[in-house]
């Protein structure tokens, strides 16, 4: 009996199925009405926010600024022009010192060197050397570079790019900017141009370069990161350009220069937990290093302004036991003795607060204003003693070397480097 009704049934299912299809699909056929039910989610939105506008005021549209179309044709393609300018003037220097070294190892135990006497000491030299970068400045044949570079040096070898070599003269050195000016004797010099670094802003393309890791004449390609570096712990003096442009061991004393192949600054240093580039590279500006140079070649040092005491920061906890409301100023820890400072009554624990009517805020930026005022010139300062203020006046005297080191009346004895 299945088998011989089942044929039948197929139709029948088939009719019904496409009969419910059709009233589904044209309900207006038999004078139905489609369900409103529930709006979906979209129809929702658009519900509420059609009965929002009739509720709302009608507000004009917000003015948006349209930026101009990308123009990708106006920037270079290549800076082989920039690098063909101030390459030649990248040169490679070479310093090398004479070190003496005890024959055996046994030789450096005080144990076994008394025997010989410390003159008799058995003892071979050896070259030490180390490899950096400098930049041709002038025709006059002065190279830039830095302190480090060939510091403690007993020659200095300079190689251009064109393949000629030469020894090299030290002008004079400046340890607390880390800057130095060599002089060499050739002709046709190749020149770089300085440009005002003043005007560098953070965004400009800038190029490095050098010969990092003794591989040979380098140029590396970043921004300008930031301008006027400091706090960093690297130099007395602290003013950098920091750039991400590769900067690596070798690269030191090259150049920094911009798209148009001008110098911006002199490569001194980065920041680096593996030894090579990650990216925070500094530079010593053009303009910090232009100045250098000058003194250096007139006179053989750079001249600075010094009050002849040293500065500690002054904090919130140390502001209360003095007496004062903010930390504002700086606490002069120590003055040298027949210093400016020593001459103009200021003692330690006094705390300084303004400087030719300038207020005192950072140590090292206190430093940096008064090594730029001429050594002889007359201050106004005002200092705080005993929760007073206090005015002084003071003769600004010449900064010593680095190497010169003074006694405070604190009894300590500090290197010329911290001392302002």
């Amino acid at each position: 009996m299945r088998r011989t009704l089942l044929p039948y049934l197929w139709p029948i299912i088939i009719g019904v199925l496409l009969a419910i299809v059709l009233i589904n699909a044209f309900p207006e056929r038999l004078g139905r009405v489609p369900s409103q039910g529930s709006p979906t989610a979209v129809e929702s939105g658009a519900t509420n926010a059609s009965a929002e506008t009739d509720e709302a005021p009608q507000r004009p549209a917000p003015d948006l600024r349209e930026a101009a179309p990308l123009n990708r044709h106006e920037g270079p393609v290549s800076y082989a022009e920039a690098v063909d300018r101030a390459a030649p003037a990248v040169v490679n220097i070479y310093s090398s010192r004479v070190i003496e070294r005890d024959t055996h190892p046994l030789m450096s135990d005080p144990f076994f060197r008394q025997f010989f006497g410390n003159n008799n000491a058995p003892s071979r030299q050896r070259m030490l050397s180390s490899l950096g970068s400098g930049v041709i400045i002038s025709n006059d044949g002065y190279v830039l570079t830095n302190h480090h570079v060939i510091n403690g040096a007993d020659e200095i070898q300079v190689a251009l790019r064109d393949g000629r070599e030469t020894l090299a003269q030290v002008i004079g050195t400046d340890p607390e900017s880390d800057m130095a000016v060599l002089k060499i004797d050739l002709d046709d010099l190749p020149v770089i141009e300085l440009t005002d670094s003043t005007q560098v802003a953070v965004g400009d393309v800038s190029l490095a370069i050098g010969n990092p890791f003794g591989v040979g004449q380098t140029v590396t390609m970043g921004i300008i990161s930031a301008t006027g570096r400091s706090h960093l712990g690297l130099n007395a003096y602290e003013d950098f350009i920091q750039t991400d442009a590769a900067i690596n061991p070798g690269n030191s004393g090259g150049a920094l220069i911009n798209p148009e192949g001008a110098l911006v600054g002199i490569n001194t240093a980065i920041f680096s937990r593996s030894g090579g580039s990650q990216g925070i590279g500094f530079a010593i500006p053009a303009n910090l290093a232009r100045n250098i140079l000058e003194q250096l070649v007139a006179h053989g040092r750079v001249i600075r302004g010094w009050l002849g005491i040293e500065a500690q920061e002054l904090n919130q906890e140390l502001a209360n036991s003095f007496g004062l409301k903010a930390p504002s100023g700086v606490i002069i820890a120590g003055v040298v003795s027949g210093g400016p400072a020593d001459q103009a009554g200021l003692q330690p624990g006094d705390v300084l607060l303004e400087v030719d009517g300038r207020a005192v805020i950072d140590p090292r930026r206190t430093m940096s204003d008064i090594a730029a005022v001429d050594p002889g010139t007359t201050l106004q300062v005002t200092v705080a003693r005993d929760g007073q203020p206090l005015q002084a006046e003071l003769v600004v005297g010449e900064r010593p070397t680095p190497s010169t080191q003074t006694n405070t009346q604190d009894g300590r004895q500090q290197q010329e480097s911290i001392v302002e």
